[in-house]
């Protein structure tokens, strides 16, 4: 279903009616369901009640994870999704471009053997322009006004639009949706991040999104907008091109959610203050360290910060650590950890360290008595984590010295 909104605002009152219906429909009530994810994305993560959307949701399913996913996560989770990263495992095609394409904004992913090395967004989508039943403009955005400009199309809420318009603001939409996978940069004023550095070529494109159900032939009705026009377009223009279809286009988002328990013991465990337990949803910055060297760890747990948009967010940094026990070893991680997550920290907000292996006592020390970070240091050690993980750490178990440590991953499906 559209998104509904009142006015500029996202409506939570048709939100809240709609997730009522489902679970009758369903036969089922809130208490019957454990786990699961809300994720609210592109122009729904715009606007001002976000926030709101997400807690209507937790409040209504439960023990949800739950999360308002900038551009980066946005990109990284439509790549999972829609299959590009799988494919991107096959020798035959080791560098795949993921394009998703929704309402507002259009997701950018490059994929090569089977990690997401980059991601981005682009401000236009099908929705630029929407109108009614009648043909009469609802709604243009910024980005709608500044391509019907550049193109020469007058697009005024209230007023028709013909068929002649609509194919050319649809093509000026694919121009920019395209531009990655022809080899070009799109303009500045495009960009709602940084650009894309690698142009390619690409051994296969992965079209998703809204956009994405007509590129890969599974829908065929218009919405009052160009994404009838924009896919129509793009098909066109990418015959004879490695377009691999999407095992999820529109649904190329997270679509389940698993969740396990373990019980970490004090062995296993550094922690400063243990008043700031119990934390929710920390989404896990993964970090697979090749050497010991701090510097290299550092601009890696940066780099995972700004991939899954936690910048000043909540955020654990997960490390594979396969360099052993030895005391330089660690004094480098600690090192890297301390300066790659210094600046996403904010004042008062503990530091969380998920380590594989079993080194969190060592590596919680180093922090807090040789590096002497300001910020409480929280260090669990024996678990793995990956992107698009999320954890919750519960508070001391009274007269057991264990916490409870719930993981909650993003399932995607592989078909």
């Amino acid at each position: 279903m559209l998104t509904p909104y009142a006015g500029e605002r996202i409506d939570t009152a048709s939100l809240s009616a709609f997730i009522a219906r489902s679970y009758e429909r369903a036969g089922w009530t809130h208490e019957t369901v454990d786990t699961g994810a809300v994720i609210a994305t592109g122009e729904a993560a715009r606007k001002e009640n976000a926030a709101a959307i997400v807690a209507l949701f937790s409040a209504q399913s439960g023990r949800f994870v739950c999360a308002t996913a900038g551009h980066h996560l946005e990109s990284l989770l439509a790549a999972h999704g829609s299959g590009a990263v799988s494919l991107s495992r096959s020798p035959a095609t080791p560098l795949v471009l993921n394009i998703d394409i929704g309402g507002g904004t259009t997701k950018l992913a490059v994929c090569r053997d089977g990690v997401v090395e980059e991601t981005a967004a682009l401000d236009v989508g099908a929705r630029v322009v929407s109108w009614d039943d009648a043909g009469r403009i609802r709604t243009v955005t910024r980005a709608g006004a500044r391509l019907a400009a550049r193109a020469g199309v007058a697009v005024r809420p209230g007023e028709a639009i013909d068929e002649a318009a609509r194919a050319t603001l649809a093509s000026a939409v694919a121009d920019v949706a395209l531009a990655l996978a022809e080899g070009r940069s799109p303009a500045t004023e495009h960009w709602l991040t940084a650009p894309i550095a690698t142009r390619g070529p690409f051994s296969a494109l992965v079209f998703s999104g809204g956009v994405g159900e007509y590129v890969n032939g599974n829908e065929t009705k218009g919405f009052g907008d160009l994404g009838l026009q924009v896919g129509a377009t793009i098909r066109d223009r990418m015959r004879g091109r490695n377009v691999s279809p999407a095992v999820e286009s529109i649904r190329a988002t997270c679509i389940g959610a698993s969740q396990y328990t373990v019980q970490v013991s004090g062995d296993t465990l550094f922690i400063t203050d243990p008043s700031l337990l119990p934390l929710r949803d920390l989404a896990a910055v993964a970090v697979h360290p090749e050497r010991a060297d701090a510097s290299a760890i550092a601009r890696s747990v940066r780099a995972g910060i700004a991939r899954l948009d936690r910048v000043g967010g909540a955020f654990a940094v997960a490390v594979r650590w396969s360099h052993g026990p030895a005391y330089p070893a660690l004094r480098e991680l600690a090192t890297g950890i301390r300066d790659g997550a210094a600046a996403s920290t904010p004042a008062g907000r503990p530091l969380v360290v998920v380590v594989d292996a079993d080194v969190a006592g060592v590596v919680g020390q180093m922090l807090r008595d040789e590096l002497a970070i300001g910020a409480p240091v929280i260090c669990v050690d024996q678990i793995r984590l990956s992107d698009l993980d999320f954890i919750d750490v519960g508070a001391v178990i009274p007269g057991r010295a264990v916490v409870p440590v719930v993981v909650k991953s993003l399932v995607f499906s592989a078909g």
